[in-house]
């Protein structure tokens, strides 16, 4: 048995869909019933955990699993200190120890190894916390999600799009969240002892202007991008309702100047197959 968290999302469905597909047996993490019934109706068991940082809650979840794919709840504006991120990996600490599974992967992020202050922080919390688990611990780093270019499928549809990433030709290790589930699914069926890093890159590096070249062979018209200067970010940001901007605002920093980036050194490598066409169309087609 496999729990896998986050099945709602698009990593955790890939995860779920690999590990169906090879005959495993599946328990779906869900905050409400109604959200697993979909996984319910594929053979899949439900566990629902209101809440995450619920140790007793994820302690149940994890009773019996051969192994657990954990990913934190996506967070983009956490308040300072990340005390959320804190709480919930207490929670999981306290739920691995008493329900000792006999693996976890953990969804981690390029550039969690770097300790400047930016968003990507939290998984370092997280990271940290699962170094002192007892079961054997994968973290597997992934790069930027190809398919974050969701956001941008509107504005593509008018002939612009829009980067925080700059320059615009500059391009930065991404992955599809497809590649990302599989692998997961397989270090889940993997056995190992201690800890391992896994940093997953897709088949090319890619940048936003690469991004808006891909909308225009797919919608067939032209698309262009425009990098958004970097005084502009805090006003944006905040207008969308955000309190804390500063840890997002770093770790784009971090991208654009290079210093988020995966550790490579005592880590292994794996690459994806996902092209960026392939996200693209799927992207358009979904929307």
């Amino acid at each position: 048995m496999f729990v896998v968290t986050g099945i709602t999302g698009k990593v955790g469905a890939a995860v779920a869909e690999t590990l169906l597909a090879k005959g495993q047996r599946v328990r779906a993490v869900v905050r409400e019933a109604g959200k697993g019934r979909a996984w319910r109706d594929r053979g899949c068991e439900i566990a629902v955990v209101p809440d995450a940082t619920d140790a007793q809650a994820l302690s149940a979840a994890m009773q019996g699993a051969a192994g657990v794919f954990l990913m934190m709840p996506p967070d983009y504006d956490p308040a300072p200190g990340f005390p959320r991120v804190h709480a919930l990996a207490e929670a999981v600490r306290t739920a691995i120890a008493a329900a000792v599974p006999g693996r976890v992967v953990f969804l981690s992020t390029v550039g969690a190894q770097v300790p400047e202050f930016n968003l990507l922080n939290n998984s370092a919390i997280m990271e940290t916390m699962l170094g002192q688990a007892k079961v054997p611990v994968a973290l597997l780093r992934a790069a930027w999600f190809l398919d974050n270019a969701a956001w941008d499928v509107s504005a593509a549809r008018n002939g612009r799009i829009e980067s925080y990433l700059q320059p615009v030709e500059r391009a930065i290790d991404m992955v599809g969240t497809r590649d990302i589930g599989r692998l997961a699914a397989e270090l889940l069926m993997e056995s190992w002892q201690g800890r391992r890093i896994v940093e997953l890159a897709g088949p090319r590096k890619v940048s936003p202007k690469d991004i808006a070249a891909a909308f225009s062979k797919a919608l067939g018209r032209p698309v262009e991008v425009r990098a958004i200067p970097r005084e502009a970010w805090e006003p944006r940001f905040r207008a969308e309702g955000m309190q804390h901007p500063e840890d997002r605002m770093r770790m784009l920093d971090g991208f654009n100047e290079g210093w988020i980036d995966f550790q490579r050194e005592g880590a292994e490598q794996r690459t994806g197959s996902t092209s960026l066409d392939d996200v693209i169309s799927k992207l358009i087609a979904a929307a």
